[in-house]
């Protein structure tokens, strides 16, 4: 793709260089070649981008000034952006389109009451149920299983040993990576306080997952029990996140590697929740609140950022301002100490 048609398509200011310039692909600096786009968001990586052998830098707005071209004749394409790192990642997939569709494979099983629009591809060996509806430019890969009735989107990728549950519904350009399940009974039982024995409680709720979001590999999310689960438009849940069952989380959330949530939980839009947070049941985390690795939030609490700067991180269990924590935890040394 020329560079002008990238700029054209998503903003910026070509500030150095053609316009006609032929962009193949993106690339780190270290790796780049004369038809690479590599991008830089710091000085440090300013300095080395301009050194790389790519062919086009997109730099933030107001760089290229600070570092004439002319002392690096290697480099002669740069685009001015305000966020360098967004514009590269858009870049990228307009440089990789969707692959056409290859249609249905001939090991793959398709019911014969499933509705595929068109230009969906059903991989080997995939299982696509009765009733079940896929929309247009969807891709099933190898091994997947979609249930009975579940309804997909536009331009969705679904990737290998994918398994949707029936009462499943997914948005458009929903991404759901290997391994992930959508929509299995959740963790539901009820005791006998004589026999001591569990019946499990009824598990007849949705999943319904809205448009732009991806879903890690091995990550599960259970359906409601009477209810519905519910993902927000925008949110990336990353590999082996588990979220319960009648959880509701917000819009552009991101729910890190080995967080897991407990049912009947929400967490607001926006809210950031790192690496093996732990939320218990019916807790509810606000919009916006940043969640530090391994905090935890105990069942039925709320966390919210009243009070606080915007950004501030919470850590520690039960989860509280960051500087706090670490305050309690040098009294506590000092205590030590003197004992």
């Amino acid at each position: 793709m020329k560079l002008g048609e990238l700029v054209t398509k998503l903003g910026g200011r070509l500030a150095q260089g053609s316009a006609q310039y032929e962009i193949e692909h993106v690339s780190s600096s270290e790796l780049a070649d004369p038809h690479s786009l590599v991008f830089a968001d710091s000085p440090t990586a300013t300095v080395n981008a301009l050194a790389s052998n790519a062919g086009a830098v997109v730099l933030r707005t107001g760089t290229a000034t600070a570092h004439p071209v002319h002392k690096n004749p290697e480099i002669k394409n740069i685009v001015e952006a305000d966020q360098p790192r967004l514009w590269f990642a858009h870049a990228h997939k307009l440089l990789h389109p969707a692959l056409p569709s290859k249609g249905v494979h001939p090991t793959a099983v398709v019911a014969a009451t499933a509705v595929l629009d068109d230009g969906v591809t059903i991989g080997p060996n995939a299982v696509v149920e009765e009733d079940a509806v896929i929309g247009a430019g969807t891709s099933i890969e190898a091994g997947a299983v979609i249930g009975q009735g579940v309804r997909i989107g536009m331009q969705c990728h679904i990737h290998p040993r994918a398994v949707l549950y029936a009462g499943t519904t997914l948005g458009n350009r929903v991404v759901v990576h290997a391994g992930a399940v959508l929509g299995a009974d959740g963790f539901g039982y009820v005791r006998d306080s004589a026999a001591g024995a569990y019946t499990q409680f009824p598990q007849q709720g949705t999943l319904l997952i809205e448009d732009d979001v991806e879903i890690g590999a091995n990550t599960t999310i259970d359906r409601g029990a009477l209810r519905q689960t519910k993902i927000g438009r925008g949110t990336k849940i990353d590999n082996l996140v588990h979220v319960g069952h009648n959880c509701e989380i917000g819009e552009d959330v991101i729910l890190v590697a080995l967080t897991g949530i407990s049912g009947s939980s929400t967490v607001g839009n926006g809210a950031v929740i790192a690496g093996q947070v732990g939320v218990g049941d019916h807790a509810h985390i606000g919009p916006g609140v940043v969640l530090g690795g391994q905090a935890g939030v105990l069942s039925g609490k709320t966390i919210t950022n009243e009070g606080l700067k915007p950004g501030t991180v919470l850590w520690g269990t039960p989860a509280r301002p960051l500087k706090q924590v670490l305050r309690e935890m040098a009294v506590l040394a000092r205590l030590a100490k003197k004992r």
